[in-house]
């Protein structure tokens, strides 16, 4: 009985894991860009 529940929750844990992992990623690239958008303001001074 103990098992599968253990399965299970090792399983969601690592999907949940994953999808951070994307977010994170996805947060860098705006941040990235956000700060290339800054650099383009401050050049045309």
């Amino acid at each position: 009985m103990k098992r599968p529940l253990l399965l299970v929750l090792a399983v969601l844990m690592g999907l949940s894991l994953l999808a951070g992992c994307n977010t994170m990623r996805g947060m860098g690239e705006d941040i990235e860009q956000g700060g290339e958008a800054i650099q383009r303001q401050s050049s045309s001074y």
